[in-house]
């Protein structure tokens, strides 16, 4: 009998890698690439599935990643307090305290600018951890 993608025994990397694949368009390879992405900025980073989502974290959550009809939305739990100078966050921006980036199919994205981003949301994590 196979399992399900929401089967309790099943580690949070898995079920990312099964959500990737379920996604078999264009929104699989972008979740596919930011989680790369995400590993080479924080080699510590822990993966983790929260609300049927995938959600990387470092003393606390860095960002979810939601895919959605039309985007791939990462939501960064504390992006209102990180300095965004190549403007990465597109969405969201009105709260006190997140902040999300919506990729769209076609959009690319400035990879050392987010990884910049991955780090400072990991360092803030780790400041408001002491």
């Amino acid at each position: 009998m196979k399992k399900s993608a929401t089967t309790q025994d099943e580690s949070p990397s898995r079920l990312i890698d099964a959500r990737i694949q379920e996604l078999d368009d264009w929104r699989g390879k972008a979740l596919s690439r930011v989680r790369a992405l995400i590993k080479q900025a924080d080699p510590e980073v822990v993966e983790e599935w929260k609300w049927r989502v995938p959600v990387w974290s470092h003393d606390g959550i860095i960002c979810t990643g939601e895919a959605y009809k039309r985007a791939v939305k990462l939501t960064f739990a504390k992006g209102a307090a990180l300095e965004d100078p190549s403007r990465l966050f597109n969405s969201s921006l009105e709260g006190n305290t997140r902040r999300a980036i919506d990729l769209h199919e076609g959009d690319a994205i400035d990879e050392d600018a987010f990884k910049a981003l991955i780090r400072a949301a990991a360092a803030l994590n780790n400041a408001s951890a002491r």
